[in-house]
């Protein structure tokens, strides 16, 4: 019993400072990995970061464009052409926004959902306008007839939703950026 006190006496201590140099070796490699780990995921932050940002610029000159474009003065002088009648007129002008509108749907996934309403908005209240601008007019009527009735409208409303649209974006993109 003597002898085995007289090993405990010895290797006890050993065993003890054994567990700690374990323990503190095994916390320490598990800091380091954490360190590691954080800073690898900062490093990704930083590299997609450099990848998405100027996407998401380009995301945003897009929709401004795609405002632009749609802009009833800037429709009209794109799609208006000689002997066009008031209906000829209207299909084209809507034909064109929902191409333009189509082209650029995958905008959605890099600008915010508030700017992205808006976008839709101002796409339908533009519809809308064209489409109301042409209900009491003679369908067979020169196109100039629908033209001066949406440049009265235009001429009657403060602020159009494509003009809101487009300053929105606007201060999303200084916020950003």
């Amino acid at each position: 019993m003597y002898q085995i006190f007289e090993i405990l006496k010895y290797t006890l201590p050993s065993i003890i400072v054994l567990f700690t140099a374990y323990y503190l070796i095994k916390t320490f490699l598990e800091n380091d990995n954490k360190k590691k780990m954080l800073e690898m995921k900062m490093i990704n932050q930083s590299n997609n970061q450099q990848f998405i940002t100027p996407v998401r610029l380009q995301a945003y000159e897009r929709i401004v464009l795609f405002l632009e474009r749609i802009s009833p003065s800037s429709l009209l002088l794109r799609v208006s052409e000689p002997n066009m009648s008031v209906f000829q007129l209207q299909t084209a002008m809507i034909s064109a926004i929902r191409e333009e509108y189509e082209h650029n749907l995958s905008q959605q996934l890099y600008i915010s959902s508030q700017a992205w309403q808006l976008v839709k908005n101002a796409k339908d209240d533009l519809i809308n306008v064209i489409n109301n601008a042409s209900t009491n007019l003679d369908k067979e009527a020169d196109s100039a007839v629908l033209a001066k009735v949406i440049f009265e409208f235009i001429a009657s409303v403060e602020k159009l939703p494509i003009e809101v649209a487009i300053e929105l974006v606007k201060n999303e993109i200084y916020k950003e950026f």
